[in-house]
């Protein structure tokens, strides 16, 4: 099957700096996919390569089978949405909306109706006469994101556009731009370094290390099964248990509390409660233990626990679910 978007082989170096290396990714029309790492990874620069705001050092890039790799980024029906609004200050919302379609030599009747398709979409049509300036920032961003997609482009880019917000905002945008996206049916790219965003967002994650994709596969795999210890240790919380010269990964929801007779002997070295559940510091007493590691991060739901009986200094039994047992020879690294 053709991919919309193939990214073969490509490398980029900046004097004796590599910052990309032999990045290969195909994007399937219509799917979310997120680049996601720590900064400096490249994924930003990755992201401006697909857009033609950079060039490779080495590689191609295809679009819709099409070699894109030289084009202007004009030229290759793209939209893209940055962490700055970049809005015009002096034009109200759907003037900064109209400018987008300028180029496209439009009739005044067909520029109208196209923004204000847009503005329904984006939930700004009550707003479309105010200026930037007595707009939020999630509303700000709004404008930039329906400025994008009044082009009607082939591809959505966005490059880290919620991490300016509040987490409130964020998380409504988040459900926005999800929403957009599946009602629109557009190839969506998105870089940001907040692993919750991408989990919660994208139908593939590409996770960034050193100018490499170290793993490429949907949300609920990366997670439960990360490829290597980088993306074990950057994707959410782990305990590492050394047992017969191999590394198994054990999530912190994978414990749960037992009788004494079937779990690990531990004492409670902190505890901290975040809403849906209690994060426990614990340290290993029972030194005969198979699980082979001094302490662990354990987290146990709110709803099923008494607060007294996890309070600093108490001791406690731990078991892992028999689903994890399960799961865990595939998690070795």
């Amino acid at each position: 099957m053709a991919k919309p978007l193939r990214i073969d082989s490509v490398m980029k170096k900046y004097g004796n700096t590599t910052a990309l290396t032999e990045i290969q990714l195909d994007i399937q029309k219509g799917e979310f996919v997120s680049l996601l790492g720590p900064s400096g990874c490249g994924k930003s620069t990755l992201l401006r390569i697909i857009a033609g705001l950079d060039a490779p050092t080495a590689g191609k890039i295809r679009m819709n089978q099409v070699d894109v790799t030289t084009n202007s980024p004009a030229s290759r029906n793209i939209g893209m949405v940055f962490q700055s609004y970049a809005l015009f200050p002096n034009m109200t919302v759907k003037k900064n909306i109209e400018f987008a379609l300028k180029p496209k030599k439009l009739s005044r009747k067909a520029i109208n109706q196209k923004a204000e398709r847009m503005l329904k979409i984006v939930g700004l049509s009550d707003l479309s006469q105010r200026f930037p300036q007595q707009l939020s920032g999630g509303q700000q961003q709004r404008v930039a994101l329906a400025r994008a997609l009044v082009t009607e482009p082939d591809f959505l880019l966005l490059d880290e556009p919620l991490s300016a917000l509040d987490a409130n905002v964020r998380h409504q945008l988040q459900q926005e731009i999800c929403r957009i996206h599946n009602e629109l049916g557009m190839t969506t790219i998105m870089v940001t370094h907040d692993q919750e965003e991408a989990l919660t967002m994208a139908d593939r994650i590409a996770v960034m290390h050193n100018g490499q994709i170290v793993q490429y596969d949907t949300p609920q795999n990366i997670y439960h099964y990360p490829a290597n210890s980088f993306v074990a240790s950057f994707i959410g919380t782990s305990n590492r248990i050394e047992k017969g010269g191999k590394t198994l990964i054990v999530r912190p929801e994978q414990f749960y509390i037992s009788n004494e007779w079937s779990g690990v002997e531990t004492t409670i070295e902190s505890m901290m409660f975040k809403g849906a559940f209690y994060r426990l510091d614990v340290n290993v007493i029972d030194k005969t233990s198979s699980y082979l590691a001094k302490k662990f991060i354990v987290d146990l739901p709110s709803s099923t626990v008494d607060v007294e009986e996890i309070q600093p200094g108490k001791r406690l039994y731990l078991s892992l679910h028999q689903s994890s047992l399960t799961s865990l020879k595939e998690l070795v690294i």
